[in-house]
């Protein structure tokens, strides 16, 4: 058997169709349009990039977008200020500031002066907390990608056993928090782990989350799991050229999974989708309305 190929672009794509819409309303009924404020440091070109793409959906969205293009050698002391510019300006309803930041400057300190409630990275030391102890949160943009994919295949993950792989503040804790809130068995696994091999094949859900390419082979996957591949790495291709690769091994996981995200086309485009429907339920909190179905945790 082969895998079913879980389409992240298009799954994305209805993602996006659903925020639009709730920004329609929101325009129509209450006069108020949805802003996302990214800030920039440096020229880091892959943050470039990846700031560019984010600030056409927003519009395309419906939203308000404010791009802060900043010099690299930003002092501490400006970028908080403008930070604090945009925790007070009632416009601006999300605040993200593209990681990595040059090197001189805080990035914890930097984060953590972002309004809780403008913080739709969800990387807030608060909104850690609130999601750990299963409280109303804003969620990192790429495990609630990976959730409403997942709750999309299964409907309910309840009595699921789930093993992500990696434990980064950004993906594999708040995954796993996600996970345990939809009622799974959650464990978390890691480079220290013994017997890896032996937890992942017990898992219906396998969340792989380490940044290293193709280390997860298709004899660790249990007949039928679902499988979702976070990573993308590049690597030489045949002619010599980069490919971008997954943290699973496709080609092989393909085989034994009953459902697989690819790379690239999985995992990435609900990461922007979602980051728009943060913005979207950050406004709608911050102006008492209800948040749009589906769009959260």
């Amino acid at each position: 058997m082969t895998a079913q190929v879980i389409d992240g672009k298009a799954f994305a794509a209805k993602i996006r169709g659903r925020v639009a819409e709730h920004v329609a309303r929101l325009k129509a009924d209450h006069g108020i349009t949805p802003g996302l404020a990214v800030v920039l440091v440096g020229e880091d070109p892959a943050s470039s990039v990846y700031v560019r793409s984010k600030g056409k959906q927003t519009l395309e969205a419906g939203m308000n977008s404010y791009e802060h293009k900043l010099p690299a050698e930003t002092s501490e002391e400006s970028l908080l200020a403008l930070v604090k510019r945009l925790n007070d300006d009632p416009a601006v309803h999300g605040i993200l500031v593209q990681l990595p930041l040059p090197k001189h400057l805080n990035s914890d300190l930097v984060i953590n002066s972002i309004d809780p409630a403008k913080d739709v990275d969800g990387f807030h030391v608060s909104n850690v907390g609130l999601l750990g102890t299963g409280q109303k949160a804003m969620v990192p943009c790429t495990p609630l990608g990976c959730l409403l994919l997942l709750r999309d295949l299964h409907g309910s993950l309840a009595g699921m056993d789930a093993v992500v792989i990696g434990r980064s503040n950004i993906v594999g804790k708040p995954m796993a928090q996600l996970l345990l809130g939809d009622s799974a068995t959650v464990t978390i696994a890691h480079s220290k782990t013994k017997d890896l091999p032996e937890v992942v094949r017990r898992a219906d859900i396998v969340v792989a989350a380490v940044g290293r390419a193709r280390m997860v082979p298709g004899d660790w996957i249990k007949p039928g799991a679902t499988v979702i591949d976070v990573g993308i790495n590049r690597t030489a291709g045949e002619n010599g050229k980069d490919v971008l690769v997954g943290d699973v091994d496709y080609a092989s996981a393909a085989q034994v999974a009953g459902a697989i995200t690819p790379v690239p086309g999985g995992v990435g485009p609900m990461t922007i989708a979602c980051l728009l429907a943060n913005t979207v339920t950050a406004c709608c909190r911050a102006n008492g309305l209800p948040e749009p179905e589906g769009l959260t945790a």
